[in-house]
């Protein structure tokens, strides 16, 4: 990869796949103004960080969302380019004694990072929380804001 790749090229040659969705009960990413708001978006692993997940298994599961996250946001503006990431959530399902949520949601951060720059559009604000129990019993669930600069 090299710094002239754009944020699109960057997540493709990760192995990033964007595919069309079908809509369903609620928007996965809604345009409001300048911004690209989601909802939540569950990883595939399910489980409870500090009982039978692993702090490292909930980071490529964090990784695992915010490839879903990426995709809605894809097929809501077309591209990743010309996006700064604002605002992430990170949701981790964990016992009340686990408190490395936010090594877990580091995978959401990490891959942000690597697409959009840690210095640039990727530097963003986050929050990374332990509930007692998500939807679907997954994980790690994480949500994101967006901002369209070009």
């Amino acid at each position: 990869m090299t710094s002239l790749m754009k944020p699109q090229q960057i997540a493709e040659s990760l192995g990033i796949v964007f595919a069309p969705q079908t809509p369903g009960y609620l928007n996965l990413c809604i345009r409001s103004g300048q911004q690209l708001l989601t909802s939540g978006h569950v990883s595939d692993l399910k489980g409870k960080l500090g009982a039978d997940v692993s702090t490292e298994a909930g980071y490529a599961a964090a990784r695992n969302c915010a490839e879903k996250v990426l995709n809605s946001v894809w097929n809501t503006h077309g591209t990743l380019d010309g996006l700064r990431v604002l605002k992430v959530l990170g949701c981790v399902n964990s016992t009340l004694d686990y408190t490395d949520q936010h090594l877990v949601i580091n995978g959401c951060s990490d891959l942000l990072h690597q697409i959009f720059g840690k210095e640039g559009h990727g530097f963003h604000a986050r929050s990374a929380l332990g509930f007692a129990q998500l939807p679907t019993g997954a994980a790690v669930e994480v949500e994101a804001i967006f901002e369209v600069v070009s």
